[in-house]
């Protein structure tokens, strides 16, 4: 569930951008076909099997046009909603329900998408230790929204942006002449409650990384062999995550090597709309409401 707070202060500001960006000046058609405000309602209606992820963003686009819009809905955040059910009836002024429908369900087809994607591969990884991790690899000004999504599917956040912990990856090493360094520099710089994570493409850069002391090591692109080899060199020093081609294919056998962690963009990336629709829209007794 998504706090009135949270709502408020972190994504208000997005969703009046959306809105502004489909409604420049006027919705021409909406105030051509219903001049005056009169009171209606609409179902959202599922068009194919998946995870509903979203429904209060969804809801607060119409809020943000008309505060006196409601919602009454048969579900919630994380359950399974089925091809033609009716998932929710949304009541208010018609003109934003005309105007708010394609920003409203943009936001939740995207979000319900990355929620449906996010638990069919947490499905593949039960009866193991192996976490599944979203990335950065989020759309611009979406982020919130996606990582919101990838948790209701059952998966769990990566760090949220730059701010948020010490990700040491191929161009930082370069940058700072070598892993060792890279290390000690992280040490030295960071609050001591960071933990620091180290990608490495190699044996011989793990071999490094674990002497310098990383307290995760990130498994880039790496063969189910050599992940293996390094699972076992690693013996538990160090928190391990397995990044780079995972696949729905792969992900069984990634966690048979035992990683505590798998990362995968695609979750966010890749990951197809769930189909739904604002559909029976129509003028209802303004005494109902």
């Amino acid at each position: 569930m998504i706090s009135g707070v949270t709502m408020k202060l972190n994504l208000d500001e997005e969703l009046l951008r959306a809105l502004r960006e489909d409604i420049t000046s006027e919705d021409v058609t909406t105030n051509a076909v219903m001049p005056q405000a009169r009171v209606g309602q609409a179902d959202l209606i599922c068009k194919e099997t998946g995870v509903l992820a979203g429904l209060e963003v969804f809801t607060r686009v119409f809020t943000l046009l008309d505060a006196s819009c409601t919602i009454e809905a048969a579900f919630q955040d994380g359950d399974t909603i089925q091809n033609g059910e009716r998932v929710a009836v949304v009541r208010g002024d018609i003109r934003a329900l005309l105007s708010g429908e394609r920003v409203a369900l943009n936001y939740l087809q995207r979000m319900c998408g990355i929620a449906t994607y996010t638990r069919s591969l947490v499905k593949e990884l039960e009866g193991s230790q192996t976490q599944l991790l979203d990335t950065r690899k989020t759309t611009p000004n979406m982020r919130w929204f996606e990582k919101y999504a990838v948790t209701v599917g059952g998966g769990k956040n990566h760090r949220y942006n730059l701010s948020d912990g010490v990700l040491i990856k191929d161009n930082h090493i370069g940058a700072a002449g070598g892993v060792r360094q890279a290390v000690e520099m992280a040490r030295a710089y960071a609050p001591f409650v960071r933990k620091i994570e180290v990608e490495v493409e190699s044996l011989d850069m793990l071999e490094e990384a674990l002497k310098a002391g990383a307290d995760i090591i990130m498994l880039d692109n790496m063969d189910l062999e050599t992940m293996r080899e390094a699972v076992r060199r690693v013996g538990g020093r160090a928190q391990t995550e397995c990044s780079g081609n995972v696949t729905k294919e792969r992900l069984k056998a990634i966690a048979e090597i035992g990683v505590d962690f798998v990362s995968c963009g695609a979750l966010t990336h890749s990951a197809p709309i769930l189909d739904l629709s604002l559909k029976n829209l129509k003028p209802v007794d303004e005494n109902i409401r």
